[in-house]
């Protein structure tokens, strides 16, 4: 099943920190949700205690995360990074505001992962939900060979129940993925 998901249907929702806002664009309860959050000034992190994080720099540059126990590197955009939502984390901005996509999963329930879809590039997905996600521009993708614009901000829900490959065709995509734990 593939459901185009449209900017106007996002939901708006306030960090548990009331540091920010984030932009759900996908999500289902409290089990998992896929979502834009702009960081404009540095600060702690929200706790999510048994949950799964990753995170990818959209826009900006300079994020660093700062835990007890090192750096997550943020800085350049595009490359996921992955960390346990109990992890304390002040956010560092080392070149002003910046804006991410976060997948955020409840461990026990579900995996959660985000990969990078560029042109000429083929991913194969696993039995669960994906969001495919267009954070800049307009951008073209192939799923099981039927193509699909998106335009920038547009994402598209796959519910699949058996491998489905996704070719990237024009753009830059993300694919968030949430599969069975």
């Amino acid at each position: 099943m593939i459901t185009l998901l449209d900017p106007a249907g996002y939901l708006r929702t306030p960090w548990k920190n009331g540091g920010g806002t984030t932009v759900d664009i996908a999500f289902l309860g409290d089990v998992w949700r896929f979502g834009r959050t702009p960081i404009v000034q540095a600060g702690p992190f929200s706790d999510y205690t048994g949950f799964d994080r990753v995170q990818v720099l959209v826009s900006g540059s300079g994020l660093v995360l700062e835990t007890p126990q090192g750096e997550i590197d943020v800085r350049q955009p595009f490359r996921p990074v992955r960390f346990p939502g109990e992890t304390r984390i002040v956010s560092r901005l080392e070149a002003g505001p910046v804006e991410v996509v976060n997948l955020i999963g409840a461990r026990a329930q579900v995996k959660v992962d985000i990969a990078v879809l560029d042109e000429d590039r083929t991913l194969v997905l696993r039995p669960g939900t994906h969001i495919i996600y267009s954070p800049h521009g307009d951008a073209k993708v192939a799923v099981q060979g039927n193509e699909r614009k998106l335009a920038s901000d547009y994402a598209l829900r796959l519910d699949i129940t058996g491998p489905t490959r996704l070719s990237g065709l024009v753009g830059c995509l993300l694919v968030g993925s949430v599969t069975p734990a």
